[in-house]
């Protein structure tokens, strides 16, 4: 074992693993400009091991001893044992390294976990089922709830893998704030090494962008409010994760929402958790019984307050982590400004008209508005106003009492029954709105529409926004609000 000065001129002078990428590897680079420092890997994976190892690198001395250490401590290693290497190993290898030149160990990780990510998104099998204990993938954001859901899988005695995913970067928005952007995974990663965990990235930001982003995107083009987590969860990230659940070996994906899943004797379906308060059911509607069948939530019976107690003995880093309430793609930039970048919606001067079509202000472009939004009209009237309607054709916000945007009756598109109508008995509207009563008609399986009567009076129903079809606590359905 080499220490100090000796280590580091050992690996420095260690070309053994250095050269060209083996056939069929997957790849990673981290560092270049602004540093200069770069460290290339490259892994070739065979039957759950790293059958070889390669890197390049240029720079400082640190970054190529860093570089040349990775590869030695990756080459052999199986897949997990690999995703479990982080800086502080590298650094130890190298006889500890200064502050400074922790950077170069902080590249040296970055590209092996780059090269694992390549491998976690290639669709290949990498791992076959453990021998022992139940393996489960813990899908984690670099938030306390996550990180919570992967210490409580632990404890309940299962091999936990930890997964982040990579859904959007953009020099726009604040990484720091986001749970799915290059820093995020970094953040996540740290924290899963700090709970002796594997690690594992999941690159979906193709997928995330021309799913979920576009159809925000096009549906406020359209006058419609689009809920983008919705979409994500149903189309894009559990799925993914499960996928790569069975290709590593896990009997199951866990995450840190605040939700259920209960069998009514006809299969799995969404429940509330102990937690009304956190209820995120309404974010996961989409998910259809086969994805549930694979779920499992650690926080179904736990509070929130529980969760940041557990995690602050736990000495979890996140124990006080604040909540982002952003969407993951706009992280700190306002959604006008996200639209005038992405979908060329700039300010585009329109009428604020009264239901009788009578001119009552200006606005600067109807995607700026949402049915019943009250703030930021800049129309004075005696009683307050409310936004009605948008004519994203006409460029035309329709505004009016509160009392005219009662609706007893909702017109849905693209719902999905789980159950027949008749178990139908309220729906939730919005994300933190109550349920209310409600009743439809239709069997179960897939409708183009429905019509949706309500025991109340709904107030602020907008297009693009997510109807989640309830039987109780149990969620039996869901479409989206039409026009």
């Amino acid at each position: 074992m080499y220490t100090g000065v000796e280590a580091l001129e050992h690996y420095l002078h260690d070309d053994s693993r250095r050269g060209a990428a083996p056939r069929h590897a997957f790849s990673g680079a981290a560092g270049g400009a602004p540093c200069g420092d770069l460290v290339r890997l490259s892994l070739s994976l065979e039957r759950g091991r790293v059958a070889a190892a390669r890197f390049d690198a240029d720079g400082c001395a640190a970054t190529i001893a860093a570089g040349a250490a990775v590869a030695e401590a990756a080459d052999g290693a199986g897949v997990l044992d690999a995703a479990s290497i982080g800086p502080a190993r590298i650094s130890a290898a190298l006889g500890g390294l200064s502050p400074q030149g922790r950077h170069a160990a902080e590249l040296a990780a970055d590209a092996l976990h780059r090269a694992l990510a390549a491998a976690a998104s290639s669709g290949q099998g990498l791992l076959g089922p453990p021998a022992g204990a139940e393996r489960v993938l813990v899908a984690m954001s670099g938030g306390v709830d996550s990180a919570v859901a992967a210490l409580l899988e632990r404890r309940r005695g299962a091999e936990v893998v930890a997964v982040t995913l990579k859904l959007w970067a953009d020099r726009h928005t604040d990484g720091a704030r986001s749970c799915c952007s290059p820093e995020a995974v970094v953040g996540a990663r740290d924290l899963a090494h700090g709970l002796g965990l594997p690690h594992l990235t999941l690159d979906l930001e193709t997928a995330f962008r021309d799913t979920v982003v576009e159809g925000f995107l096009r549906g406020h083009e359209a006058g419609r409010t689009p809920n983008p987590c919705v979409v994500c969860n149903g189309e894009v990230r559990i799925d993914a994760m499960l996928a790569l659940a069975r290709r590593v070996g896990a009997s199951a994906l866990a995450t840190g929402h605040y939700a259920r899943v209960a069998d009514d004797g006809a299969g799995p379906l969404l429940a509330a958790p102990a937690d009304s308060a956190k209820d995120q059911t309404y974010m996961l509607t989409a998910l259809g019984p086969e994805s549930l069948a694979a779920l499992r939530f650690p926080l179904a019976d736990v509070t929130k307050p529980r969760v940041r107690e557990l995690a602050a003995t736990a000495g979890l880093p996140v124990a006080t982590k604040r909540e982002s309430q952003d969407l993951c793609f706009l992280a700190g930039e306002g959604k006008r400004s996200f639209l005038a970048r992405h979908a060329r919606l700039r300010e585009r001067p329109g009428e604020i008209v009264d239901a009788g079509g009578r001119v009552v202000g200006r606005h600067r472009g109807h995607h700026n508005f949402t049915v019943g939004q009250r703030r930021g009209l800049g129309v004075g009237a005696a009683a307050p106003l409310y936004v009605l309607a948008t004519d994203a054709a006409a460029n035309r916000v329709v505004v009016g009492p509160r009392a005219a945007l009662a609706r007893w009756q909702v017109r849905v598109s693209d719902a999905v029954l789980l159950r027949p109508g008749d178990r139908v008995d309220r729906v939730k509207l919005r994300y933190r709105s109550r349920p209310i009563g409600c009743v439809v008609a239709g069997a179960a399986g897939r409708h183009p529409e429905l019509r949706l009567e309500l025991a109340e009076p709904a107030y602020g129903v907008a297009p693009g926004q997510t109807a989640c079809l309830m039987d109780g606590e149990l969620v039996v359905g869901h479409a989206t609000i039409a026009a």
